[in-house]
C-alpha cells in the first residue's frame, strides 16, 4: 500500500472554515468556496479529500451533506469526517457520497454502538483518535477524556480497520506533527493516517517513517504554504 496524502476541506455553513480552539472560522482561501477547493485539489492530483463537517462536530447538526454530496460529484472520493457520534451519522454521511467515514472520537463515549458500527461498516469506517498528552480528548460537542493504550486495545479487539490519528495540541499550527503519538498507534497493528501539525516535506516522511499509511494536509493545503502536487508527490 502506499502512502496517501489527503488534502482536508473544512467545512461550516456551507463554507470554508479553520478549525480554532474557540471553533470554526471562516477561511478565505478559494473565495470561501469548498468546491473550488476540491477542483484545486482534485487539479493538483489528489484522488481524495477529507471533508469535515465543522457543525456537526461542534453543534451535532449536519448541515454540510449536500457539499459532501457536490464534491463526490466532481469525482474525487471522500471521506466524511468531523463530529460523527453514531452509526446513524456515519450511514448518513456515507448516503451523501464519502466512500469511508471516520467515527470521532466522541463516539468512543458509548462503547456498544461504536463496536457495532465497525462491524457493520468494515473497511468503509475509520476510527478518530484524538489525541491530547496521552489520552483520547475529542474536541466538539460529543466530548471524551479516555485512556489511549486501554481504548486502543478494545478498538483493535472489536475489528477496527485502521486509525486516524490526530495530535490535538498541533491541529492547524504547522509546527510539525506528533511522532510519538502516530508510533504508539501504529503498534496497534492497525494502518495509521496522521493529522495535526502537518506543514512540509519534512513533516510527511517523518510521519511516513514512524509508519504511518497516510496523512492528513490541512491548512498548509489551503493556505498554500507549498504547492499541494509538491506535497501530493513528496509523501
Amino acid at each position: 500500500m502506499g502512502f496517501e496524502v489527503i488534502p482536508a476541506i473544512d467545512v461550516a455553513g456551507g463554507r470554508l472554515a479553520l478549525f480554532t480552539p474557540d471553533g470554526p472560522t471562516r477561511a478565505n482561501a478559494f473565495g470561501g468556496d469548498p468546491l473550488d477547493a476540491a477542483r484545486a485539489y482534485a487539479a493538483a492530483g489528489a484522488r481524495r479529500v477529507h471533508v469535515v463537517d465543522l457543525d456537526l462536530a461542534f453543534d451535532g447538526v449536519a448541515r454540510n451533506l449536500e457539499t459532501v454530496r457536490a464534491i463526490a460529484r466532481l469525482g474525487l472520493r471522500v471521506q466524511g469526517s468531523g463530529g460523527i457520534a453514531t452509526g446513524e451519522d456515519a450511514r448518513a454521511v456515507l448516503d451523501a457520497g464519502a466512500d469511508r467515514v471516520v467515527l470521532g472520537s466522541g463516539a468512543l463515549a458509548d462503547e456498544r454502538d461504536a463496536v457495532r458500527t465497525i462491524a457493520e461498516l468494515a473497511e468503509r469506517v475509520l476510527v478518530g483518535i484524538e489525541v491530547d498528552d496521552r489520552r483520547i480528548r475529542s474536541r466538539g460537542a460529543a466530548r471524551v477524556d479516555l485512556p489511549l493504550a486501554e481504548t486502543l486495545g478494545w478498538l483493535v479487539g472489536a475489528g477496527a480497520r485502521a486509525f486516524l490519528v490526530t495530535a490535538v495540541a498541533r491541529a492547524g499550527t504547522l509546527q510539525g506533527p506528533d511522532v510519538a503519538t502516530i508510533k504508539r498507534v501504529v503498534r496497534s497493528g492497525r494502518p495509521v493516517i496522521a493529522a495535526g501539525g502537518i506543514a512540509n516535506l519534512d513533516d510527511l516522511r517523518a510521519v511516513r517513517r514512524a509508519g504511518a499509511t497516510g496523512a492528513i494536509v490541512g491548512r498548509a493545503a489551503l493556505e498554500g504554504s507549498i504547492p499541494l502536487s509538491e506535497l501530493l508527490d513528496g509523501g
